[in-house]
């Protein structure tokens, strides 16, 4: 069976720069993609301050605005919480979600940080299949801790297929080929195109920060999707892959 994958850090609404709240804009171009699963990173789950200042602002819950009626599942993992609010990852799915679990990979108490895990059951197959959705840090000794909490958490799910994705800000592609070498696992742009893509910032992509890993899943397309109305949404531009299972 094929599914449909998109990978895409939201910016918590916001153009490049924090100049203009677009949700609806953001909203409108993943109904167009109509992916089965979304991989949504800085997530707003709450904000009053902005709720009161911004005339447009839509849901300061964004995960199940975004969600509407067309991913009827979704799990959200709160990371980031101040006075004002909170954010962190989502997943939104068509299918069923089984269980879900948001485990803490922070480092530094400048960056709260998660890796949400879903485990989804595909109708019809009755197979089931784990999403891990993660975002970490800016600094290199960061990261690598990090690299090796994911490897601990993914090293467990040992007979079911996974996919592991995430900002994973790895701009000089120091962890992703020890993630794969590790977990035994494929970068799914690397495997089809021979390197990581190219994602920030969206009006000139330059730096590879984002990333979609698999496991006993058989790869099938993988697109940067650099159209000029992405570009002038978040300040990353979103990755959509297709798989089979």
């Amino acid at each position: 069976m094929k599914l449909r994958i998109l990978s895409y850090n939201i910016h918590k609404g916001f153009t490049i720069g924090n100049r203009d709240f677009i949700l609806e804009q953001i909203r409108l171009a993943l109904r167009e993609m109509n992916a089965d699963v979304l991989f949504l990173q800085e997530v707003l789950g709450d904000h009053q301050d902005r709720k009161c200042k911004i005339p447009d602002w839509k849901t300061a819950i964004q995960f199940e605005y975004l969600a509407d009626s067309v991913w009827p599942h979704f799990a959200y993992g709160k990371n980031a919480i101040y006075p004002e609010g909170h954010h962190g990852n989502a997943i939104l799915s068509k299918f069923p979600i089984l269980d879900w679990q948001n485990h803490v990979i922070s480092t530094n108490r400048f960056e709260q940080r998660g890796l949400l895990k879903c485990k989804v059951q595909i109708p019809d197959t009755g197979q089931e299949l784990l999403l891990a959705n993660t975002h970490l840090d800016l600094t290199q000794k960061g990261r690598n801790l990090q690299m090796n909490m994911l490897v601990k958490h993914m090293e467990q799910e040992v007979d079911t297929p996974w996919v592991l994705v995430g900002d994973f800000n790895d701009w000089n592609k120091k962890i992703s080929p020890r993630i794969e070498h590790l977990l035994g696992a494929e970068e799914i742009f690397k495997k089809i195109h021979g390197k990581y893509p190219a994602t920030f910032p969206s009006f000139m992509p330059m730096l590879s920060l984002d990333r979609i890993f698999i496991r006993k899943v058989q790869a099938v397309k993988a697109v940067a999707l650099t159209d000029s109305h992405w570009k002038n949404l978040s300040d990353h531009l979103p990755l959509y892959v297709e798989i089979e299972i």
